[in-house]
């Protein structure tokens, strides 16, 4: 496969030599592994798939995210659990009202996060697929983590080592005043605690792991807690360590959650926009965890 990089902060754009509807040879697996593991954002462009396609391409990478469908099932518009549903379309595939859930989740959406971070294991590599843009806006930034963590001081490091953040399915959703969850969705997801700072296993590179869905860190107060998560929040998503997609139909962006975050843009919600989210689950990953 040809590359070459993006402009902006960090990652890679494959310029040849993959066919996405097409089984990929183990090869070719293994070079995106790397890369992903080098750069943590993979862009493929002008390969239109079909949701089956996309589902056969994202399997080659191991096993499929459906956790999410905990919270969101009784709003699902597409039929396939393993497949986010990242538009503003209702069921009858025009947009929805402004009340409906699925805009909530649009807006939540363009908050910086990493998926699945709420849960155990977490996600691996996201895969969205553009199928329909609307005339402005809509893009998604992707903020490197790695280079984050570089760019902190020796003292923050420090403090950091061994401290632990919960991560929680609801809370951006608490955030934004929606608070219209039963016991039963509220329970759905139980939270999951993750170092803040972890580890890449395949490069032994450090990077943060935080994101809008951590809400406290472990020995600390939480209103010192949510402050520390702030102020890390808002270095790592600093102009300096973001790139910032365009997206064109038939556009797929790959990349690693446990290295970056992400947030869509705002766009205008009475126009059409639908993109197709496969991720696979980061189900290797050792037990880094020390809480319950």
């Amino acid at each position: 496969m040809e590359h070459k990089a993006i402009d902006g902060a960090f990652g890679v754009e494959i310029t040849g030599g993959l066919d996405v509807t097409k089984p990929l040879t183990p090869d070719q697996i293994a070079g995106i592994d790397a890369l992903m593991d080098g750069h943590s954002l993979v862009i493929i462009r002008d390969q239109p798939m079909s949701t089956e396609e996309q589902l056969a391409f994202t399997r080659q990478f191991g096993p499929l995210d459906i956790g999410f469908k905990k919270v969101v099932a009784q709003n699902a518009r597409l039929a396939e659990a393993e497949v986010g549903d990242i538009s503003n379309l209702g069921k009858d595939g025009k947009p929805a009202a402004r009340t409906d859930k699925r805009i909530l989740n649009n807006i939540a959406n363009q908050m910086w996060h990493s998926d699945s971070s709420f849960q155990k294991p977490a996600a691996k590599y996201s895969m969205l697929h553009s199928v329909v843009n609307p005339s402005w806006g809509g893009d998604t930034e992707f903020a490197d983590l790695k280079a984050a963590y570089d760019a902190l001081d020796d003292r923050t490091k420090d403090f950091l080592d061994g401290r632990e953040a919960e991560h929680y399915a609801l809370h951006s959703r608490f955030l934004l005043g929606d608070d219209s969850y039963d016991e039963a969705q509220k329970a759905a997801i139980q939270p999951a605690w993750w170092p803040i700072v972890r580890v890449n296993p395949a490069t032994g590179r450090k990077h943060l792991f935080i994101g809008v869905h951590a809400r406290q860190v472990s020995d600390l107060t939480v209103p010192e807690g949510r402050m520390l998560l702030a102020d890390l929040l808002e270095h790592a998503t600093s102009p300096q360590f973001i790139h910032r997609h365009q997206w064109h139909t038939g556009d797929t962006v790959i990349w690693d959650n446990r290295a970056t975050l992400h947030r869509g843009r705002r766009f205008d919600l009475d126009e059409p926009r639908e993109l197709r989210r496969t991720t696979t689950l980061d189900d290797r990953a050792p037990e880094l965890s020390l809480a319950s």
